[in-house]
């Protein structure tokens, strides 16, 4: 702040001041509403009407069986995803993974920093108001004020509003301000992406470990049965009927089954270790009860929404768009640098050389400064600089439309999943009850003296592939069910419990 002497020489209004007030009226009115780069417009949907290169599905079957999955094609999930499945309980676990999840946690903060980061640039767009106050010692010479002034050193008091406004005549803070709310959207979709996957992760970490205990009781099943014919072999032995190598070759079959079992725990166990993981838990902790696959319905209408919306629905995908946005903003933001700056500066305040007479209405002293900078040279850094923020825009358009293709692979991929997991698991029904069969009547032979140990052991070893190819069929259509779901972005928004 100036001092009484500053104010003596400057702040007298001056015979240009009402001309200098009216230039820099007009220079607003002029460049109101003028804004230099490029405006973002949002990338438009792509124009396809069906995910593959085969005729749009519809509500054609992708399943022969019992269980005949449809596809509901251009149909909305209606609620969270995860309800077509039907089970209360990984409804429970769903929501208690998104009440605890770390990650979700921190992207939710995330996300509230970026909008307070955005209300802070948006402040830039209004003057800046503070108070300043100062008290000095001050000496000038006789140069400055002239022979008719000796004035000797002094004491100062000052206090008084001050306001400073950059006037934005080239868009240039107004595009700042874009790029930071477009920046805000980002970790929005991002938070978006991440519930999404905390939500996935929770349902395929059920199914994952109703899928690895299913095909633990299929091997326990399976062991049952070796010992059953191990016994029957033995008796046979015993009673002179059977070589000893029969003996072995059950025993053999019995321990090759026996093996099965470890790899099937540890499997489960990592299944239930990333669910705790999932749920905010340390793995020691304990976790809520184990789910069947009975328990959990497959969905056999599967709603699927047409090519056009998956580009609004995908977080992923708004994610880039966002990005997209905040690179065309950062162009706009590069170019108003090219320009001059213009800058204004009021204060309003008392003075004076006694404390007790600071609040004097004769002590009341003013100023109106107006700024004006002009980039002369640079060394190119200011056009370098543009130049690279149009690159950047050119990177993130390409990368917005790679992620739009990698969307649609991903939805493309998982229909034809579906289809083929529904053969798959036709074919497994069969192969199992065929098996089976086949396996009942070796048995029989066998103990008829009509056949060899070893038909029977054959007879098992077909039957065990068949009946694992069987609960892995079952676990797979859950699965990729799941999968599809995500890859069409999941939940609606607007109904995400994380909320805007």
């Amino acid at each position: 702040m100036s001092t009484p002497a500053d104010n003596a020489v400057h702040g007298r209004r001056g015979p240009y001041a009402g001309s200098i007030g009216l230039f820099c009226l007009t220079g607003i009115l002029c460049c109101a509403g003028c804004s230099v780069g490029p405006k973002f417009v949002r990338p438009a949907a792509p124009a396809a009407e069906r995910y593959t290169a085969a005729s749009p599905q519809g509500q054609d079957a992708v399943a022969v069986g019992d269980n005949v999955q449809r596809i509901d094609l251009g149909r909305e999930i209606e609620g969270n995803w995860w309800a077509l499945f039907k089970s209360e309980a990984v409804d429970d676990i769903v929501k208690q993974a998104v009440e605890h999840n770390r990650s979700l946690a921190a992207s939710m903060a995330t996300l509230e920093q970026a909008r307070e980061l955005a209300l802070a640039q948006a402040g830039t767009r209004y003057p800046q108001v503070g108070l300043s106050a100062g008290v000095g010692r001050q000496k000038y010479g006789q140069q400055f004020l002239g022979s008719l002034f000796d004035l000797p050193p002094f004491t100062y008091f000052a206090v008084g509003p001050t306001v400073s406004y950059t006037l934005d005549y080239t868009g240039g803070v107004a595009r700042s301000v874009e790029e930071q709310s477009a920046i805000a959207q980002v970790q929005r979709h991002e938070l978006d992406a991440a519930y999404l996957a905390v939500t996935g992760q929770a349902v395929m970490q059920v199914i994952a470990i109703a899928s690895s205990r299913a095909q633990i009781e299929t091997v326990e099943t399976i062991l049952e049965q070796d010992r059953d014919n191990l016994k029957l072999v033995q008796t046979a032995f015993q009673d002179g009927s059977v070589a000893r190598i029969d003996v072995l070759s059950a025993q053999s079959q019995m321990a090759s089954d026996m093996a099965l079992l470890p790899p099937l725990r540890q499997e489960l166990s990592k299944s239930r270790h990333a669910l705790s993981v999932v749920l905010g838990r340390v793995p020691a902790a304990d976790l809520p009860a184990d789910v069947n696959l009975a328990q959990i319905t497959l969905p056999l209408e599967v709603p699927v929404s047409l090519p056009s919306e998956l580009a609004h629905r995908r977080p992923d995908i708004l994610a880039a768009e966002a990005r997209l946005h905040a690179a065309t903003s950062a162009v706009g933001v590069a170019e108003s640098n090219l320009y001059p700056k213009i800058q204004l500066s009021a204060t309003l305040g008392q003075q004076a050389v006694n404390a007790d007479q600071i609040f004097n209405r004769s002590n009341t002293a003013w100023s109106l400064i107006s700024g004006l900078t002009v980039p002369l040279f640079d060394g190119g850094t200011l056009r370098a600089e543009k130049r690279a923020a149009l690159d950047a825009m050119h990177a993130s358009a390409a990368q917005y439309e790679q992620t739009v293709l990698e969307a649609f692979g991903q939805v493309a991929d998982l229909l034809e999943a579906l289809s083929h997991d529904a053969e798959q698991f036709d074919a497994q029904a069969e192969a199992q009850d065929l098996a089976q069969s086949s396996l009942g009547l070796a048995r029989a032979s066998y103990a008829e003296g009509n056949a060899g140990v070893l038909q029977v052991l054959d007879a098992e070893r077909v039957y065990q592939q068949a009946r694992f190819g069987y609960v892995r069929a079952k676990a797979q259509r859950y699965l990729d069910t799941v999968q599809l779901f995500l890859a069409l972005g999941g939940t609606p928004r607007g109904l995400s419990p994380v909320g805007d």
